[in-house]
């Protein structure tokens, strides 16, 4: 895929979750996720926080995923979309992602899988069928955890890979994979 195809699936990634970051509400926010250990609201907080260290990856610094994520109590669609914009500026001008000079190569498929990944937890918890989201984003997704995801680096956010369903579509073989229990 080049550099262009990939901000071009990234951006649709980041309005996917920004959209439904954007359905969340008082109401909806201690809905249970998919994501076992997080309700929608603490689903938010990780999501939220993931944009902070990927543009710290993307300019080639380590992020510390294990830092206590913020937590936002309101406008989550809003709090998203900020994320989602500094992650798109500095994809286009980090170091690696054709935007930027030397340093870390940060490939689009890892943050396209996170937000794939997240926003059928999110669907699930919304009640937005699986056909709303984009089949394209999952596909990339899917694609680069295969490549990457072995069993023994499975863990706290991923458990065992589960049998999709006969004729699963593009979201429900993501979300297998990822070990999310399909209903």
């Amino acid at each position: 895929m080049a550099t262009t195809d990939e901000a071009a699936v990234l951006a649709r990634a980041l309005d996917q979750t920004g959209g439904l970051f954007g359905r969340v509400n008082a109401g909806t926010v201690s809905r249970a996720t998919p994501c076992e250990q997080w309700d929608v609201g603490a689903l938010a907080d990780h999501v939220i926080a993931d944009g902070t260290n990927f543009v710290t990856m993307i300019r080639g610094g380590e992020p510390d995923w294990g830092a206590p994520t913020p937590h936002v109590r309101e406008a989550w669609g809003q709090a998203f979309r900020a994320s989602a914009d500094e992650v798109l500026r500095a994809w286009g001008q980090g170091p690696g992602t054709g935007g930027g000079e030397g340093g870390a190569t940060v490939p689009v498929g890892l943050l396209v899988a996170e937000y794939a990944t997240h926003s059928w937890d999110l669907a699930q918890a919304l009640d937005v069928p699986a056909t709303e989201l984009d089949p394209e984003v999952a596909e990339v997704g899917l694609g680069f955890m295969k490549a990457s995801l072995k069993p023994e680096m499975r863990g706290g956010a991923f458990d065992a890979e589960v049998e999709a369903p006969e004729g699963a579509g593009p979201y429900e073989r993501l979300a297998a994979f990822a070990g999310r229990r399909l209903a």
